[in-house]
């Protein structure tokens, strides 16, 4: 194994269990929100599958998942022993401009987008994000994505920071443009690449499919239910779809 695969491996340890700490702190505080019933810091459920905890927990355990599998491979490639022995690796600054990055787009999906824009709009504008960003492994790519998912989720904390204005449409216009401004730029990027050529639809088809799975599915709470999207898919789902069924 060569220098620049060991030191890369090293810093996947390093990296691996950082993520395993902020998947497991997430964990911790999605506990408050009840999910055998009962209720817990003003959220209430009569069942698991109803539970409004169902979305985080499947999202911190699969990124615990991911940190645990990073931290395999690194300590079998022998990158625990070359972290713990050598602390001192070295600053590289396209690593560190990756994982700024991807803590940013973490950051304000969870804590600005998740609870107030639409989750069909801020799940699109996440993989839009991630696989542009970092599919080619370009600073530049890393911080056009940050930046779009960053300029979202400040606008919907300032502009409706409390619970009571989280139903507001205003944040998931702002977040519907900024995706198709990004997916504009990434298409004009993507050449022949056929990777970034399908993420428009994955984009799209693959947050409609979950949260119909979640809401119509399992019987789920979603995340802003009022959302710009959801609102309109939950309407026709009970006024025009389900009438047909039961007919």
């Amino acid at each position: 194994m060569d220098e620049d695969t060991e030191i890369m491996r090293a810093r996947d340890f390093w990296g691996a269990l950082v993520l395993m700490g902020l998947s497991l702190f997430f964990l911790w505080r999605t506990m408050d929100i009840p999910l055998w019933g009962g209720n817990r810091a003003g959220v209430s459920s009569a069942a698991w599958y109803n539970s409004a905890a169902i979305v985080p927990l499947g999202i911190f355990l699969a990124l615990l998942a991911l940190s645990i599998t990073l931290l395999v491979i690194s300590i079998r490639a022998g990158g625990a022993q070359r972290a713990l022995t050598a602390v001192g690796i070295g600053w590289n600054t396209a690593e560190a401009v990756r994982f700024s990055a991807i803590g940013v787009i973490l950051f304000f999906f969870i804590v600005g987008l998740v609870p107030r824009v639409d989750f069909v709009l801020s799940s699109g504008l996440l993989i839009t994000a991630l696989t542009f960003g970092f599919h080619q492994g370009l600073r530049h790519r890393m911080g056009l994505a940050a930046g779009a998912v960053a300029f979202c989720g400040s606008y919907a904390l300032v502009m409706h920071l409390p619970q009571s204005e989280w139903a507001a449409h205003d944040d998931d216009w702002v977040t519907l443009i900024v995706w198709v401004a990004l997916t504009v730029v990434m298409l004009r990027r993507a050449g022949g690449d056929r990777v970034l050529k399908a993420v428009p639809y994955i984009a799209v088809i693959a947050p409609l499919v979950l949260v119909s799975a979640m809401a119509f599915g399992f019987r789920q709470n979603v995340p802003n239910r009022g959302g710009l999207l959801f609102k309109q898919i939950e309407y026709h789902y009970y006024v025009t779809i389900r009438p047909i069924w039961r007919s």
